[in-house]
């Protein structure tokens, strides 16, 4: 099995039961391959503040669950070490806001990652960076 449907395989797992993410949030796993991962959320009543642009809480969220499936694609059980993000611009109602995570570094327990969040128009809404570190365990079962 190659690297990349190794990731596809615990992505799957993962989104599987990733009852916040899917369910509550109405994220997609679009793609999860080995050291990066792609999700994506549209805009819709639930997400939007007072000021009725999307809270910044929910792009946080995507960004955040990005970086896990990126981290974890490598099928070490991978926790949050630390992060930040930079609010670029307001998601508005009926955005569709699509997350790229990328791995920067990878040396021993900890990795980098960074997340790009834009907007159907490629407009970056977010940008987000997690510092990744693995933990006992595999995501799915070795072979």
């Amino acid at each position: 099995m190659t690297a990349d449907e190794l990731a596809a395989r615990v992505g799957a797992a993962m989104f599987e039961g990733d009852v916040a993410s899917r369910d509550t949030m109405g994220m997609e796993l679009l793609s999860c391959t080995a050291g990066r991962a792609v999700m994506r959320m549209r805009v819709d009543e639930r997400h939007l503040n007072g000021h009725r642009i999307c809270h910044g809480g929910f792009i946080f969220t995507l960004a955040d669950s990005t970086f896990a499936f990126a981290c974890n694609s490598h099928n070490k059980v991978t926790v949050a070490a630390g992060c930040s993000i930079e609010f670029l611009k307001p998601g508005q109602l009926g955005d569709v806001l699509t997350c790229e995570g990328v791995e920067q570094v990878l040396q021993g327990r900890h990795g980098v990652y960074d997340m790009k969040v834009s907007n159907q128009r490629g407009e970056v809404v977010a940008m987000f960076r997690g510092k990744s570190a693995q933990i006992q365990g595999t995501v799915i079962p070795e072979a």
